[in-house]
């Protein structure tokens, strides 16, 4: 039974019809039944191409190879229900491999190409995966030391195979496979996709595990459907859009935006096989739309920022003029209320010599939904942003309810927040404020050690999320922070951590922060800088860009650290202020540890790992 509740956001009878177009739209659908749809309605429209290669493939094209290997990976052992991990960087095999599995009936994993070998064998063990691809020999290395303690483990397969390589099976030879086994029983492969059902498992996803040990996240076909359903019913955008997948495969976001819903819609996707060349790809694409995670988002304003810095100064007061109507006009839209006609006139003008030709320079011209989500974004950032032109909406959701459960619509968000539920989900706040919902989102359930799904509801189908909220008179939700990770100081106040290190990352130079204060008499803070930002100041300031542990004792860093503190604690309550704080030598990466493959704060390892640094700062501050 669920705690005894606060608030409810209650249906009404608009968002019962959008549920029942939305419910109806996904209706008795899987996956391989759209790709099928689109290879037939839509056969000679692009599908998915690569950032760099030369070669796009169309609907038609895309369906014969997922059939191919489709075949393969069932003539070479793979069964229904099985599950086939996957690690590779956005290319498009990785789409090919992840909807040959599906049409198998095998139940796809992306694993984070980051991965530590703890975590890869965690996932491999817990899964019990019967297959393995991954993307080359150096992937393939990383994997050696554990394939002999994997006995379940029965097909490895290299998409850029070494030759020779005893053991393992080139992509090629899936195919080669899949042609012979073609060729023996033409109506196997029918037969087993056309078997599939809605409430099958579709893929299975990983947490990120920032407060634990990873979670197995079984989504069904009939969730991820909905879900792209649900997108269309919110986001009125051109039919057949072209879009980038930028972020890796094993995050829902992509998952849902760079696969399921491009399946939906019949899109055009354009993997970017580096992050670090996002920029080009949205210059190549100019996408409708585009998911962007807070960092991407803060990057991107800081770069026009810093090239408005560097501007002559007509250039400079133009902008700021047009930036100021931008801004105007979204604080009148987030308010729900026209724009004047006198400032839309003035904002066409404005939009058309000052402002669209900058974010036409960022491939960002065409964009008619922007949306940010996985981790709180500053407010300051979302109207740094409006005052480009580019409305930002925040969603709220995670890997267990497929990707969004709350949306900003353009013509109804409110900055701050969240937004408000999706169509046919219902939530709820318990007791303490920790938020409750129940929906067709909300996944199958949790992998268990036995290989069953358990599933992560109660008796009443209500899924408590963790993390902690507040509803406005007009139902939109605001996220305050994570159940565990919200700080309790030993004067008995709830500190939101997020709060306090979203404000100083307001600061171009602040990459990532840690706010420290649990059980302590105040709130504290861990500094790591940003290396791309340090690099430019360093060069301004005539120091060396490629010595951050330097830099990061250099009176003037610490200077401006300071004023970010100073400017972050004039927001914050009196028990949220930082009384000090410390910068660390080096940055925070998936790599080093201290951030999950999302970017998340890993807060336990970071508290761990700085925990002399921690006791100094309290020591020195008493």
């Amino acid at each position: 039974m669920v705690p005894t509740t606060r608030v409810d956001v209650r249906t009404t009878p608009d968002t019962a019809a959008a549920a029942g177009r939305c419910a109806s739209a996904a209706d008795g659908l899987t996956v391989p039944a759209l790709v099928h749809r689109n290879a037939d309605a839509f056969g000679d429209l692009p599908a998915l191409s690569c950032l760099g290669r030369d070669e796009t493939l169309t609907w038609a094209e895309l369906y014969q190879r997922v059939t191919v290997l489709a075949r393969g990976f069932s003539a070479l052992g793979v069964q229904p229900g099985d599950r086939l991990l996957l690690m590779m960087g956005n290319r498009p095999e990785h789409w090919l491999a992840d909807l040959a599995a599906v049409h198998a009936g095998a139940v796809p994993c992306s694993v984070y190409p980051t991965s530590s070998p703890e975590q890869l064998g965690f996932v491999a063990r817990h899964s019990r995966a019967r297959a393995l691809v991954v993307e080359n020999a150096a992937m393939l290395d990383r994997w050696r030391n554990l394939l002999g303690e994997l006995p379940e483990l029965r097909l490895v397969v290299v998409v850029d195979a070494p030759p020779g390589d005893d053991g393992v099976v080139a992509l090629e030879q899936v195919a080669a496979a899949g042609d012979r086994a073609h060729r023996a029983d033409p109506g196997a492969f029918r037969r087993v996709w056309s078997a599939i059902r809605p409430a099958d498992p579709v893929t299975l996803l990983y947490t990120s595990g920032a407060t634990g040990d990873p979670k197995g996240v079984a989504l069904s076909h009939h969730n991820v459907i909905y879900q792209a359903a649900v997108l269309e019913e919110a986001i009125s955008v051109a039919a057949h859009p072209h879009t980038v997948a930028y972020l890796p495969l094993a995050h829902i976001a992509e998952r849902m935006l760079g696969i399921y819903q491009p399946v939906y819609r019949g899109a055009h996707v354009t993997a970017c096989p580096d992050p670090s060349q996002l920029t080009a790809a949205l210059q190549a694409v100019r996408p409708v739309q585009f998911f962007g995670v807070p960092r991407v988002w803060e990057k991107i304003a800081a770069v026009v920022q810093a090239q408005l810095a560097a501007a002559e100064a007509p250039i400079r007061s133009a902008y700021e003029t047009a930036s100021a109507a931008a801004r105007t006009a979204f604080e009148h839209r987030a308010a729900g209320r026209p724009v004047p006609p006198d400032l839309a006139a003035q904002l066409a003008t404005f939009d058309a010599k000052v402002l669209r030709p900058i974010r036409a320079k960022l491939g960002l011209d065409r964009l008619e939904w922007a949306s940010s989500g996985a981790a709180p974004i500053p407010v300051d950032i979302l109207f740094t942003l409006a005052g480009l032109g580019i409305d930002v909406l925040e969603v709220w959701g995670m890997t267990e309810t497929t990707a969004t459960v709350t949306v900003n619509l353009p013509e109804a968000f409110c900055p701050g927040t969240v937004g408000r539920p999706n169509p046919g989900m219902d939530l709820r706040l318990a007791a303490d404020g920790e938020i409750l919902v129940r929906g067709p989102l909300v996944c199958l359930g949790y992998l268990g050690a036995d290989g069953e799904v358990e599933p992560v509801t109660d008796a009443d189908g209500w899924f408590a999320t963790g993390d902690v909220g507040t509803l406005d008179d007009e139902g939109y939700l605001t996220i305050t922070d994570r159940k565990k990770e919200l700080i309790i100081t030993s004067t008995g106040k709830n500190v939101p951590p997020t709060r306090v290190e979203n404000l100083l990352r307001l600061h171009p130079l602040v990459g990532h922060a840690m706010a420290v204060g649990d059980r302590r008499s105040h709130i504290t803070a861990l500094v790591a800088l940003d290396p791309e930002s340090l690099a430019a100041w360093a060069v301004r300031h005539d120091a060396d860009p490629s010595d951050v542990a330097t830099l990061s004792k250099d009176e003037r860093v610490l200077a401006e650290i300071a004023a970010a503190v100073a400017a972050a604690n004039a927001k914050l309550a009196r028990p949220e202020q930082v009384k000090a704080f410390r910068v660390l030598p080096s940055p925070w990466t998936p790599e080093s540890g201290e951030l999950t493959p999302t970017h998340k704060l890993r807060r336990r390892v970071i508290a761990d790992r700085y925990d002399t640094e921690i006791a100094a700062l309290y020591a020195d501050s008493r």
